[in-house]
């Protein structure tokens, strides 16, 4: 027997405001979603994946943007049609929604358990304190929380961001709804914490017989999830069939794109063949905190961040340090260029220890060591134009500014944008836009070793591909080495020579990419591939397809 759809979407059209660079931000969309599957949408940034989804919510920033045609059928209702005040007796008993960053969803002054305690009380459940407390508990417990009475009587802040998230999926299960909408609620997670967030939202699917909508822009997490798949583009859905399909043999050009952009874990790189050291660092060590001691204080927390760790860098080669969050990866990268100071070791830079000069005399090395840093809209400074945040760097070292601004010309042609782009502001590019902005800038000090931290974890695919692409022939043109900060292994695989493995501050693993991930030795490296969504799907060689 058929099962009955349990949200029906027709014709569904989205209005955006005059001004805006298209009319709609989602254009005649029609499907449907049954209990028991999980339906991935995909798409870029701007594609409109996430505006259906604030639709069926309800959550439209009116009046600016509208429905202004179409159904959306759920439980005998349009959900087009009916009032804010019925809208909210559905969104979280009926349908819920897990955001993308649980930081900013969550109260940051109100504590978890109390936070919980609301859903049942803006839904007037009857139920008593003591049953609401005890319904808590075993909410966190069903999420895989540890610990669930200290967990509800902590603040957001005082949680990792895979234990927000939980927090989030248990908010969002609270009443038991029919359908649960997921905004790219892995996005910004390790890749071992993914894998649990994509199994529990799995099992708790199965268990309940859900129907689940997961937005995401990775087909390593619709590889590893998805039963069906909706592909859109500009607001328009322009591929869906079962996930199968659609990951294997895609029909649309737009669709075959996103996933040729794909990278692969068994990419061989040659290796680079020069015995030119550019950087080599020597038992590094960064502690946070500090032991007290006396009779009336507390131990204090100590970190070791950093610890002994040791690499080296050759000329045109790229090092990969990969781990999760707190594994220490950035705070080395930080502490090779000085924006955190370091308690011991050594960082050579063409022979010398860059770690014992003072500010002054560190003031010209750092033009030979650059970096790109992870968010480009919070690293370039709003107020100012892209043509002086570019020259910035050359003109305090003592470049002519007509130089200086000819090479910024130079370098955004290199990194693929127009010169006009010198006379405009951060906030009228997009995020790639900004990111390669970002690398220009970075370039402009004509570096020895550049050091790219997370630099495209929060691009799309397509984008993302550009960027390590343009990477990598950047470090080739200019024999540059690179330090490139990861946790995303199938990235580390596409750019990097080699790789450094690092867990609670320290390297555990070192070596050629392709043998660190072909035949990995430590078993924390074992781990992390082992958790890569999607890690048995074989991107297909779409060349092959008619």
């Amino acid at each position: 027997m058929t099962k009955k759809s349990i949200l029906k979407i027709n014709n569904l059209s989205v209005s955006l405001p005059e001004r805006a660079e298209r009319p709609f931000a989602v254009e005649d969309m029609s499907f449907e979603l049954f209990p028991g599957e999980i339906l991935c949408i995909v798409g870029e940034s701007g594609s409109g994946k996430s505006m259906s989804s604030n639709a069926v919510m309800g959550l439209l920033p009116k009046p600016f943007v509208n429905i202004s045609q179409g159904e959306i059928l759920f439980d005998g209702k349009d959900l087009a049609q009916i009032s804010d005040k019925e809208m909210q007796k559905i969104r979280g008993s009926q349908i819920g929604m897990i955001f993308q960053e649980p930081m900013t969803a969550l109260n940051p002054v109100m504590k978890v358990a109390k936070q919980l305690e609301e859903v049942f009380n803006s839904h007037k459940f009857k139920l008593s304190r003591k049953q609401v407390k005890a319904k808590i508990i075993e909410m966190l417990d069903d999420v895989g929380l540890p610990d669930p009475e200290i967990i509800g009587s902590s603040y957001p802040f005082e949680l990792s961001g895979g234990q927000r998230q939980r927090v989030m999926i248990a908010m969002a299960l609270a009443l038991e709804p029919d359908i649960l909408i997921a905004d790219e609620p892995t996005t910004a997670l390790d890749v071992t914490t993914q894998a649990q967030i994509l199994k529990l939202i799995a099992d708790l699917q199965t268990k309940r017989d859900m129907g689940v909508i997961f937005i995401t822009h990775d087909f390593g997490v619709v590889a590893e999830i998805a039963d069906r798949v909706i592909v859109m583009q500009n607001g328009k859905i322009v591929e869906q069939g079962q996930a199968e399909q659609i990951l294997n043999t895609p029909q649309h050009p737009y669709t075959r794109k996103l996933i040729s952009t794909v990278p692969h874990l068994g990419a061989q790189k040659k290796p680079v063949v020069t015995t030119d050291v550019v950087v080599t660092v020597k038992g590094l060590n960064k502690i946070y905190g500090e032991a007290k001691t006396g009779l009336f204080r507390k131990p204090g927390r100590v970190v070791h961040a950093s610890k002994d760790v040791s690499f080296e860098i050759r000329q045109g080669e790229t090092l990969g340090l990969v781990g999760e969050s707190g594994s220490g990866k950035s705070t080395v990268g930080r502490c090779m260029i000085r924006l955190h100071s370091s308690n011991s070791g050594e960082v050579l830079f063409k022979g010398e220890d860059i770690l014992k000069l003072s500010n002054r005399e560190m003031m010209p090395m750092r033009k030979h060591i650059q970096m790109i840093f992870q968010d480009p809209y919070a690293s370039l400074n709003p107020r100012r134009k892209i043509g002086d945040i570019i020259t910035e760097g050359p003109t305090i070292h003592g470049v002519p500014k007509a130089k200086s601004w000819k090479r910024a010309e130079e370098l955004l042609e290199i990194v693929g944008l127009d010169k006009i782009a010198l006379k405009r502001y951060p906030h009228e590019f997009s995020g790639g836009q900004r990111q390669r902005i970002g690398i220009a800038r970075a370039l402009a000090m004509d570096p020895k070793l550049l050091i790219a931290d997370e630099a495209v974890s929060a691009l799309d695919v397509s984008v993302q591909a550009q960027v390590l692409k343009l990477l990598d022939e950047i470090k080739t043109e200019m024999h540059l080495a690179m330090l490139f900060v990861t946790h995303d292994l199938r990235v580390a695989a596409q750019v990097c020579d080699k790789i450094a493995v690092m867990k609670l501050g320290e390297i555990v693993e070192y070596g050629n990419t392709y043998d660190v991930f072909h035949n990995p030795q430590h078993a924390y490296t074992k781990s992390l591939l082992d958790a890569v969504p999607g890690k048995d799907w074989k991107v297909p060689d779409l060349s092959k397809l008619a």
